[in-house]
């Protein structure tokens, strides 16, 4: 039996018997409370504790709290973490066969892999605000963080962040009207067990696509079928300067195509700017 909403830990039988992947999540790592899963997931990568236990490599490791009391957000931003509520988890990617400038590819792989498990679990389809923020009803419900550690010239190993407000239903003032949870979207608890099966079973599928290509060229028309900017009006906020554009999508490297003033497609890089849509968070 896969769904039980009343577990207060993980349950690892459980969730193996929810999981059908073939690598992605098989091993997994749980604790109550932790600084941030990105933190530990690089520590265990580089501490080699995986080689103490016999393990023959992390790939496709899985580390999982109940509690963050450092959560990790884009571009410094700190992630609210309460516990017992959502799902915390990181994934570990050892020795990808990509090159180092795709590595940030892989968040809108997340992205849409999060998109869809989410969907199956609930019934209830989100849209994603590029490039890797999930919405609902106009609020984030979750966030995505990718690190990379680089041996020479290849990625030693690529950390995915992933944090998804489940069952909480109260927020801080700042967040109110930015941010909501499936529990408050579909009026039920949902089952985070269940919810992390089917996520990491979404991005296994859409990672050997991204392998197989090297890009987003196989997934593009999923991803854009989500995206709530598509032919917004945006403001793109750049370091010392800002500008407003209509967005058309993506291109095969998950930059965001933004149509300016005058014409022109512009490509974004995500991680370089903010972008806002004019009346709204989207």
């Amino acid at each position: 039996m896969c769904k039980d909403n009343n577990q207060q830990y993980f349950p690892a039988g459980r969730f193996q018997e929810c999981l059908r992947t073939e690598k992605i999540a098989r091993q997994v790592l749980w604790k109550e409370e932790i600084d941030s899963t990105n933190n530990w997931a690089k520590d265990y990568a580089g501490s080699r504790i995986w080689m103490e236990k016999g393990i023959k490599n992390p790939d496709g490791a899985l580390f999982v709290a109940e509690k963050q009391t450092a959560g990790k957000g884009r571009q410094g931003r700190v992630w609210t973490s309460p516990p017992g509520e959502n799902i915390y988890m990181s994934l570990l990617l050892w020795k990808p066969e990509i090159q180092p400038l795709s590595a940030s590819q892989l968040t809108l792989v997340m992205g849409l892999s999060v998109a869809q498990g989410v969907e199956q679990l609930t019934g209830k389809r989100a849209g994603i605000k590029w490039p890797n923020d999930l919405v609902y009803s106009g609020k984030k419900i979750c966030g995505i963080l990718t690190e990379m550690k680089l041996k020479g010239q290849n990625p030693e190993y690529i950390v995915i962040g992933v944090g998804i407000n489940v069952n909480q239903k109260k927020f801080p003032p700042e967040l109110g009207d930015k941010a909501t949870s499936l529990a408050l979207e579909i009026g039920e608890e949902a089952d985070r067990i269940e919810g992390i099966a089917r996520i990491m079973e979404c991005f296994e599928e859409n990672y050997k696509k991204f392998l197989r290509t090297k890009d987003l060229s196989l997934m593009k028309e999923d991803y854009e079928s989500l995206l709530l900017n598509k032919d917004q009006q945006v403001r793109i906020l750049e370091k010392n300067s800002q500008w407003q554009g209509t967005a058309r999508g993506i291109n095969d490297r998950g930059e965001l195509l933004v149509e300016d003033s005058h014409g022109n497609l512009r490509e974004i890089l995500s991680g370089e700017v903010s972008v806002r849509g004019l009346y709204s968070y989207v």
